[in-house]
């Protein structure tokens, strides 16, 4: 891999507290006028050396900049860098960014998105299934944020609406969804110390991660 140059070197020289002052003083011109991208960084985040709500900080600027205009969302930050960042993410920092209803919405929205784009066709030819989930600590009913994955023509499509009969429902929390998407936890890990739980199709649900090519921080 080739070193960073630019703007990309730049971020990646500075203290972690000095990257958060620096993105909460920029503004969507700063960021062109500095030809930064997302990536650039998204690749100067290492969340292993930031401090108690850094992280959160720092994903608050990024989202403060895209909502102002800067072409900076998390929707263009590549597959690596941004499963690099959840990876490296502590429990306890994961848990505060989670508390964010703002940050919380728009990184799991951001994880599902990219559902479709992960899945592999080669395992799931052939499958039919619908897959209910349901993350603890949201706004919805029962305190659940609910989202459906149906995988069907060897594609994977995501709905908000829980439209079909699931083949699995799967309850777990918002923190240990990001580490199983990451290949930090594995499902049988999580259900066996009943941090997540399955109703259906019990093997179908342990094997879910498979069907997909999931990018590793």
């Amino acid at each position: 891999m080739s070193e960073p140059t630019g703007a990309g070197a730049e971020l990646g020289a500075l203290k972690p507290r000095e990257l958060v002052e620096l993105l909460d003083r920029m503004n969507p011109a700063d960021i062109a006028a500095r030809n930064i991208d997302v990536d650039a960084i998204g690749r100067a985040i290492d969340p292993r050396k930031l401090r108690g709500g850094d992280l959160s900080a720092l994903l608050s600027a990024i989202t403060r900049l895209a909502e102002a205009g800067a072409e900076v969302d998390l929707a263009r930050m590549g597959p690596d860098t941004f499963a690099a960042i959840i990876s490296r993410a502590s429990r306890e920092q994961l848990q505060t960014v989670m508390a964010d209803a703002g940050l919380r919405a728009r990184i799991i929205g951001e994880v599902f998105r990219r559902m479709g784009d992960h899945v592999r066709p080669d395992r799931v030819r052939g499958v039919e299934a619908v897959v209910h989930w349901r993350l603890s600590e949201g706004t919805g009913a029962g305190g659940y944020d609910r989202w459906e994955t149906v995988i069907a023509g060897a594609a994977c499509s995501v709905n908000r609406e829980m439209a079909g009969r699931p083949r699995a429902t799967i309850t777990l929390s918002p923190a240990d969804f990001l580490a199983l998407i990451t290949q930090n936890a594995s499902a049988p890990v999580l259900f066996l110390t009943g941090r997540l739980k399955v109703r259906g199709d019990l093997a179908f649900a342990a094997g879910l991660p498979g069907l997909f090519d999931l990018p590793r921080g």
